[in-house]
Formats: C-alpha cells, sequence, structure tokens
C-alpha cells in the first residue's frame, strides 16, 4: 500500500499539542473533583438500585472501617503519582516550584499556600504528582495537600483522590501529620479556602487570611514551622463571571458556600480545538515560591496574644515574599496584596 501523501499526513506539532490539550483537560477533572464525584457517586446508587449486593455491600462495609484514612495520612500510590499525564499537566502551563530557603528536615513545616485560584493548580501539581521538583528541591521531606473534608465522604473518589497524597484539611489531619516524631513533614494548606475563590479573577490579588488564624495555634500547639507559599499565576488560569461583593451572583455563591461547604465559582477559559471558550485552562506559566521558615517554640496551651503575633509575623512575611518576587512574574510595581 502506498504510504499517505504527505500533504495528508497530519502535523506532528499539532497532534501534539491536541493530546496535551486532552489529557490536560482529564486533569483538570481530576483536580476539580467536582465531575468525577458524582460519577462515582452514580455508580454506588446503580449497584444499589439494581442490586449487585455483592459488590456494593463488601465496599461499604470496608469503607466503614476505613473512614477515618483521609485524617490519619492519607494511602497514597506512587503509581498513581508517576503517572504520565501529570507530566503533560505539568508541562502545560508550565507549574515551577521555587525554593527560596534550605529548611531542616528535622522539624516539621506548615506550607501557607497562596492564593486559592479557582481549582489550586499549582498546590496540586507541586505536591500530589512526582513530576515537580519537591523531591529535588526538599530532599527527605513528604508534603500532605490538605483539601476539605467534603471530598472524602464521596464512596469511590475518596480512593481516587487519596492516591495522588490529599488527606483532609480538618484540625485532626493536620495535627496527625505535625505529630509525627523525627520531622520531614509539611501540611500544605491553602489558607484562603473557598471563599477566596469567589475572588479569583486575573490580576487580583486579594486573599482572606486575617480570620484564618486556627493554622497558628496548630503550629503553637506542635512546634511546626511557618512558611509562607505565593504561587504566581494562579488566578490567571481562568475568568470568572463577574460577582462583586453586593451582587446577586455572589450573594447566592456565598449562600450555597455556606449550605454545601465549597464554593461554585462560574469560570472560564479556552476550549481543546480552540482559544474562545471552554473549561481548559489557560497556558499560563505558575511559578510556586516557597518562602522563608517562621521559627516556632512549641506552645502547648497558647495565648489569644502569642496566637495574634504569630500571624502577625506570618502575614508580614507573606507581603515581603510577594514584594520581594512579583517583579520577576511580571507584576507591576504598584500592584500590592490585599488582606481580608
Amino acid at each position: 500500500m502506498d504510504s499517505m501523501p504527505k500533504d495528508l499526513k497530519p502535523d506532528p506539532s499539532l497532534l501534539s499539542t491536541l493530546r496535551t490539550n486532552i489529557l490536560v483537560s482529564f486533569s483538570v477533572l481530576k483536580v476539580s473533583g467536582m465531575r468525577k464525584a458524582q460519577v462515582c457517586l452514580g455508580i454506588i446508587v446503580f449497584l444499589i438500585i439494581y442490586n449487585y449486593w455483592f459488590l456494593y455491600l463488601p465496599y461499604l462495609t470496608w469503607l466503614y472501617f476505613d473512614w477515618q484514612t483521609p485524617e490519619q495520612g492519607g494511602r497514597r500510590s506512587e503509581w498513581v503519582r508517576n503517572w504520565a499525564i501529570w507530566r503533560y499537566f505539568k508541562d502545560y502551563f508550565p507549574i515551577h516550584l521555587i525554593k527560596t530557603w534550605d529548611l531542616d528536615p528535622s522539624h516539621n513545616y506548615i506550607f501557607g499556600f497562596h492564593p486559592h485560584g479557582v481549582l489550586v493548580v499549582g498546590a496540586f501539581g507541586n505536591f500530589c504528582t512526582n513530576y515537580s521538583a519537591f523531591k529535588e528541591l526538599f530532599p527527605g521531606f513528604t508534603s500532605y495537600l490538605h483539601v476539605l473534608p467534603y471530598w472524602f465522604r464521596c464512596p469511590l473518589f475518596r480512593e481516587y483522590l487519596m492516591s495522588s497524597g490529599p488527606v483532609s484539611v480538618s484540625k485532626k489531619s493536620v495535627c496527625h501529620v505535625l505529630s509525627k516524631e523525627g520531622g520531614g513533614n509539611i501540611s500544605v494548606i491553602v489558607l484562603g479556602g473557598a471563599e477566596e475563590s469567589l475572588d479569583a479573577h486575573p490580576g487580583k490579588f486579594t486573599l482572606f487570611i486575617r480570620q484564618r488564624k486556627g493554622f497558628v495555634k496548630i503550629a503553637l500547639t506542635h512546634g511546626a514551622y511557618l512558611v509562607p507559599v505565593f504561587s504566581f499565576g494562579e488566578n490567571e488560569l481562568f475568568k470568572q463571571v463577574s460577582n462583586p461583593e453586593g451582587s446577586w451572583l455572589r450573594n447566592v455563591q456565598e449562600k450555597l458556600q455556606k449550605i454545601m461547604g465549597f464554593a461554585l465559582p462560574l469560570f472560564h477559559a479556552r476550549g481543546i480545538f480552540q482559544y474562545n471558550f471552554g473549561l481548559i485552562p489557560y497556558r499560563k506559566p505558575i511559578h510556586t515560591v516557597v518562602g522563608r521558615p517562621i521559627p516556632v517554640r512549641q506552645t502547648l496551651n497558647p495565648t489569644s496574644e502569642q496566637i495574634e503575633e504569630l500571624h502577625q509575623t506570618y502575614m508580614e512575611e507573606l507581603r515581603k515574599l510577594f514584594e520581594e518576587h512579583k517583579g520577576k512574574y511580571g507584576i507591576p510595581e504598584n500592584e500590592t496584596l490585599i488582606f481580608r
């Protein structure tokens, strides 16, 4: 058979781009979780309705005994973290991890991750896959990305999520990580939470941090050092429907957040075949910069004054980190962080 005419052969670069876009779209679904959680829940409902008891009864029994695992260090799979899809995911933007200070592996740490963005892409890419520079930059450390407990209440999906390394963001879960003896453990907490995702607009630097003091109390209780982390480019990946404070959309989003425990930002970006509209994030570089550690002396019963003092120190270090590095990543000199 004659070979395909040269002018009919697909462009290798086009095929590569198409493959990357498809893989990234799948990856984004993993990070966002919502659709896959719905699919997993639907599978369980299907098995129950059609009485496949020999499948769902053993699983639900096992689930009962395994319920606390997300608060006890999770159950990561190096096989899943090594999936080639995560390499495409990292290289698509691309995602970079930058270290500014050496960490002592004899201590445990809390990384305060900012900003939340729409889907916390930088946190997932850097701390939940084996294709970031984490192991090379922080040898001897194990990172645990803490996410909403809600995601671990969904049967089947919880197994899928834990396989990459995330654990619950509950107090019990954070304390479990920081209580491990010998040091070398890092709790990565996206401090702005779901509320901050509603302000994740391109060019905005609003952080919900002033009332977030629980992490400071936990750090004092366990003597865990605090490290501010700022992910430049996180808010540039998607556009949101305009939802200013006081608008009807923002009011609805905030009410739903209080009811469900997570936010529902109305976001969009580009598609697989075109750049005008879709759910694939824009191809914008992400630079996750890990700042200077703040030493914390263990205080089993910290006072409100001690908590407030350390909280102020943390916010000052976070602002310094942003100001020192913003020029490298194209942020105008007049832009600054807004703490809410």
